[in-house]
């Protein structure tokens, strides 16, 4: 890819790595900062060409494609500043990793990147960690109070293929344990509620269940049971935003800690009984390799006071399934895997 100065008109060289995106999507992730009013703006009118044509901003690049850019503001890079100055200090547990994927254990606290009032994420925490790689994004996310597995791509073309393997039918099977309020009654239950995003006046993102919203799906499996509180495995259907934490709330069991849809009243004595997080964790991904098509199955060991919690109110005899709540050793997390 060659480029001339950012005050004159840009030539881009598509490269077989890039080939596949919509040119929208390209034309915002290279123009960090420029506002996507400005960006679509300029494809309409004409001002971006492909091969000195006119293109529509659905475009799918090619390799070998020349794209024109005219000059536009950019705004000044982010401070990459907290993310390097942490790079040294916190760890990241890698799960797997070959050429094309890596799979990491998202501790809980940690956004999966910067922005409203964060300073950095895991996303840029890794690109400090790694200054060599060429590409590093986010395949999915997590909610900042969720641990477990978080999966990022090192290619174009991985990321490309399993956000296409997320949009058709939700091809990557995604399983959440989520402790809950109350005695779960059933083996197992499908949840279908209807879901709005929307921003607070403060800025904080929601989600309320409306008549309108979009269809969502999560199957819900009963795991441990207590007196007071239930294990449950939550296999997601659909991807919308806080749709685990949304559904069991909505179906009178809300997840202990949750300081969005939770039991406010409850979470202020979980800390007396050893929970100091929201308990939700993403403890398991099944999906096909996105470049080999080899199936993998990816686990992240529930954390140590996650399993304690669990063992001190719920009784052994109700396990179903023994890997699911098996504590994260204290020990090192065994050398990346490489794809055969």
């Amino acid at each position: 890819m060659s480029q001339t100065s950012k005050a004159s008109v840009n030539f881009i060289e598509i490269t077989e790595e890039q080939a596949g995106q919509r040119l929208d999507n390209f034309l915002l992730r290279e123009l960090k900062g420029v506002p996507k009013s400005r960006v679509y703006k300029i494809i309409r009118g004409g001002e971006v060409r492909i091969n000195k044509g006119r293109v529509d901003v659905t475009y799918r690049l090619e390799a070998g494609d020349i794209l024109r850019v005219p000059p536009v503001r950019v705004a000044d890079a982010p401070d990459t500043a907290p993310a390097q100055a942490a790079s040294h200090r916190v760890h990241l547990d890698i799960l797997f990793e070959d050429d094309a994927i890596l799979a990491i254990d998202k501790p809980a606290g940690l956004a999966v990147h910067g922005g409203s009032g964060v300073s950095f994420g895991l996303i840029e925490l890794l690109r400090a960690q790694r200054p060599d790689a060429k590409f590093l994004e986010l395949v999915h996310r997590l909610d900042r109070e969720t641990s477990g597995i978080l999966l990022v791509a090192k290619k174009r073309s991985a990321l490309v293929k399993l956000h296409d393997m997320l949009r058709d039918n939700h091809r990557i099977d995604k399983r959440y344990l989520a402790m809950v309020a109350g005695v779960w009654p059933d083996d197992k239950r499908h949840l279908r509620y209807k879901l709005f995003k929307y921003t607070t006046p403060a800025g904080e993102r929601r989600v309320r269940v409306t008549p309108d919203g979009q269809e969502s799906h999560t199957v819900v499996y009963r795991r441990r049971v207590g007196q007071q509180y239930s294990l449950v495995e939550c296999e997601l259907k659909t991807g919308r935003t806080h749709q685990i934490r949304v559904h069991l709330a909505t179906a009178g069991f809300p997840i202990l800690g949750d300081e969005k849809y939770g039991d406010f009243t409850l979470n202020k004595q979980l800390p007396r009984e050893g929970l100091k997080r929201m308990f939700l964790h993403s403890w398991q991904l099944t999906l096909e390799h996105p470049l080999t098509g080899e199936t993998m199955k990816l686990e992240a060991p529930v954390p140590i006071e996650l399993a304690k919690f669990v063992d001190d109110n719920t009784a052994p005899a109700a396990v179903k399934k023994e890997a699911a709540v098996a504590p994260k050793p204290k020990t090192s997390p065994a050398k990346p895997k490489a794809a055969k």
